[in-house]
């Protein structure tokens, strides 16, 4: 063992994080991230406190405004945060609330029947992270207010004066030592704030953005809940019946309720819920409402004679073809699971569900036979176009996983054979491609080049989709099948990065593959495994010196520190880098740069792609016009 000293490993060696403290020491394990998603993830705790009043009936109207600062508050018509001395802390009950971990009205005490706040981790971990936190509670005629500065309160809680109001304001400001910017955004604020609300049908939510040269205000209400949310989800779409199925059922303290409309597009856009938080890995609800929809539409189309004896039986992927739907349970106490908590697993809500649709979409189908023939006949045609598709997909098949043969013969492979360290570079034009397979590390890194633009599958069926090459190549290289035949098990690469030229065409191709991907390949983008590339736009030289930068904003910087004289290249595109160049500045893992494609919303991500992508012009060019102010970069 040598000279090695042994340390004494003692009590005094154990640290002990006390109240908020934990908090502040790893803020990722509380709200995921310090980014963006985390910053916004401290308004929506707050907000849920507000939801869950209205959800136990004592609160109607939630305002949320962000001031100048970046500060926020958040105010409701609630009861208020009770203010007598907690019998557990001996500190007052809102005290309690805001410093300690896992207190509130949703665990066990009768505070709240249902909450959509127990997913979370509560107002206490905004405190924490809150350069400063302002309470303001109207509570039984009198009017209390607290100060918190990162968690920690500056005095007693102080009685302020009388009110004939009640309810709760929460003001604060996220610090500047944990999160890498406190800038809100807007746009994000106001799809959550929305949801809420069509989620909750009757509550009045009023976003205000105070902040100077962005200032405006939303208000969110709708009394006709889930049903006005499928028509904001088709706005730009094209339904094929007028009339939305909509049903709400209530058994054993649990309610369920169902929206769903059909239209003409070739994909589905179901969302679930449960207890207002967006379960983007599903459930057990979403599979009693899957299995349900195929039963019963089968039961119906048999009965009515649109599926003869010899006919087989529409499978769930023929059925779901154009369908939006919203699918919302509230439970007593929901049970989270999947990669990120967002899948919801009680094991008595698939019964539940599939009773529940079953029985309602059973008598919906008997009661409007006009409706029943249309989406039975969106069924049809799209099981004739599966059975045409299969033939299309054998070409997409390899014979082993292992067997290059198979492979498409574009594509420049790597030798690592483990997916889990090998990448696939999706490369604009054989220019590029060519660059890209010399400067590689050929044992991690495949180059598989397209040529020209990819079909834009939002305006195409899947039989017609798989006679591209184009598409087919990367099917084929990806290794995981498509359809009802998709395996992600089978992925050969867990890094598909898309890299394109920094130009108006690059943009346009980048956004095709995208919806390719979200559209029929949507778990390779929920589980990380898709990157966007991000390839230098200008070369700096001065004598010797020779640098890469990567926006105009960091070119003015450049330009100004070096000073005069400086040779500025512009790449145009990147079959005009040399192999070296591509793998320095952005193909080497040690100094590249890329960009993981997430969803954080994906009723949100259909709506852009429809918008851009679909049939309907007139929301693509309001799109434009309201957006065009924020280009930096236009090639012309």
């Amino acid at each position: 063992m040598g000279n090695k000293q042994v340390q004494e490993y003692s009590a005094d060696q154990i640290q002990v994080l006390e109240g908020l403290d934990p908090v502040r020491k790893r803020p990722s394990m509380y709200i995921g991230t310090t980014g963006p998603r985390g910053l916004h993830h401290l308004v929506y705790e707050v907000v849920d406190n507000s939801i869950d009043e209205a959800l136990a009936g004592y609160c109607n109207n939630i305002n949320v405004i962000i001031n100048h600062d970046n500060s926020i508050e958040v105010n409701d018509d609630g009861r208020g945060i009770p203010v007598e001395v907690h019998p557990q802390t001996d500190k007052s009950t809102l005290e309690t609330v805001l410093t300690m971990l896992h207190a509130g009205g949703k665990f066990g005490g009768g505070g709240y029947k249902v909450s959509g706040g127990l997913h979370g981790v509560g107002v206490a971990v905004v405190n924490a992270l809150s350069e400063y936190l302002e309470a303001t509670v109207k509570i039984d005629g009198k009017m209390y207010w607290q100060r918190y500065e990162r968690g920690n309160p500056l005095a007693d809680i102080k009685f302020i004066g009388q009110t004939k109001e009640k309810g709760t304001t929460i003001i604060f400001r996220p610090d500047t030592e944990i999160f890498e910017e406190v800038a809100f955004d807007y746009e994000t604020l106001e799809y959550r704030l929305r949801e809420l609300a069509f989620l909750n049908r009757g509550i009045k939510i009023t976003l205000t953005d105070k902040r100077i040269g962005s200032e405006r205000k939303e208000t969110f209400h709708f009394d006709g809940g889930i049903k006005e949310f499928i028509k904001h989800l088709n706005k730009n779409k094209k339904p094929i019946h007028n009339k939305i199925i909509y049903f709400e059922i209530e058994k054993d303290d649990n309610i369920l309720e169902v929206a769903m409309q059909y239209t003409n597009a070739f994909s589905e856009n179901i969302l679930s819920y449960a207890n207002n938080i967006n379960t983007q890995e599903g459930g057990t609800h979403l599979s009693g409402f899957r299995s349900a929809l195929t039963r019963i539409i089968n039961e119906y189309s048999r009965k009515s004679g649109f599926l003869k004896e010899k006919d087989v039986n529409f499978i769930g992927e023929d059925i779901r073809e154009g369908l939006t739907g919203i699918i919302s349970v509230k439970l007593m106490e929901p049970q989270f699971e999947g990669q990120t908590k967002t899948k919801l697993g009680n094991s008595e809500m698939r019964g539940f569900v599939e009773s529940s649709v079953a029985e309602a979409l059973g008598a919906f189908l008997e009661e409007n036979p006009t409706e029943a023939k249309i989406i039975v006949e969106k069924s049809l045609l799209a099981q004739r176009a599966r059975d045409a598709a299969r033939k299309a997909r054998e070409l997409t098949r390899r014979k082993n996983v292992l067997e290059s043969s198979a492979l498409p013969g574009k594509l420049s492979d790597c030798s690592e054979k483990d997916p889990a360290l090998s990448e696939i570079y999706i490369v604009e034009g054989d220019s590029a491609g060519g660059s890209a397979k010399e400067g590689r590390d050929r044992h991690i890194q495949a180059i598989l080049p397209l040529r020209g633009k990819i079909l834009n599958v939002e305006k195409a069926r899947l039989d017609k989709m798989l006679n591209s090459a184009e598409i087919r190549a990367m099917i084929t290289a990806f290794g995981t099948s498509i359809g009802e035949e998709f395996d992600i098990d089978k992925l050969r690469y867990h890094k598909i990065v898309i890299m394109t030229d920094a130009d108006v065409d690059g943009a346009h191709i980048r956004t095709l593959l995208l919806t390719f991907l979200f559209r029929h390949m949507k778990e390779l983008i929920d589980r990380g495994h898709v990157y966007i590339a991000q390839p230098p736009l200008y070369r700096l030289k001065k004598g010797k010196m020779e640098e890469y930068v990567y926006s105009e904003e960091e070119l003015e910087e450049r330009v100004e520190e070096i000073g005069g004289n400086v040779e500025i290249q512009r790449y145009k595109g990147l079959g005009e880098m040399n192999p070296d160049q591509l793998w320095d500045t952005t193909m080497n893992p040690e100094t590249r740069t890329f960009l993981q494609v997430t969803i954080e919303d994906a009723a949100r991500a259909d709506d852009i792609f429809t918008t851009l992508m679909g049939d309907k012009v007139e929301p693509r060019r309001e799109f434009i016009e309201q957006n065009s102010r924020l280009v930096t970069n236009l090639d012309v």
